[in-house]
């Protein structure tokens, strides 16, 4: 039969020693406005935070704050991950941002409520979700 294994499991909470590192980490340059960026694929959520010119400021994944597995494309996720990003906008001095959504995953609108719970005024929101056109070439019919 084998060894009974136990395996502790800590909710779906964000580690506060990997919050604080995150947090630690601010860049020299004050912003007053900005454009963020959130990528939401099947498999991950992904929030950029640039400047007017579009040059990276800042970012975070919800694999980067320690979801793995299924976990990192949920909407609770993904609004930790915002959360994240709107402390540290806060602190240097973000008061607004134009949003850019791209893909499909499942933290799209989380994303942005938790940001817009940190206090920065959202502008525009612009969907830029990539779509195939055409595709690939169809399979040779078969023969009899």
């Amino acid at each position: 039969m084998g060894k009974k294994r136990i395996v502790k499991k800590s909710g779906n909470v964000v580690d506060k020693g990997v919050r604080a590192r995150l947090l630690a980490k601010l860049p020299k340059k004050k912003l007053a406005k900005g454009i963020l960026n959130i990528e939401a694929s099947f498999n991950n959520t992904k929030v950029l935070l640039a400047d007017e010119n579009g040059n990276t400021v800042m970012w975070a994944t919800a694999g980067s704050l320690g979801f793995s597995g299924a976990k990192k494309s949920t909407p609770f996720a993904a609004a930790k991950v915002a959360e994240l990003i709107g402390d540290k906008a806060s602190q240097i001095g973000v008061k607004e941002v134009d949003v850019v959504v791209r893909g499909i995953g499942a933290g799209r609108e989380s994303a942005i409520r938790a940001f817009v719970a940190k206090g920065i005024a959202v502008n525009t929101i612009r969907d830029e979700t990539p779509i195939a056109h055409n595709g690939p070439r169809r399979r040779r019919p078969r023969r009899n």
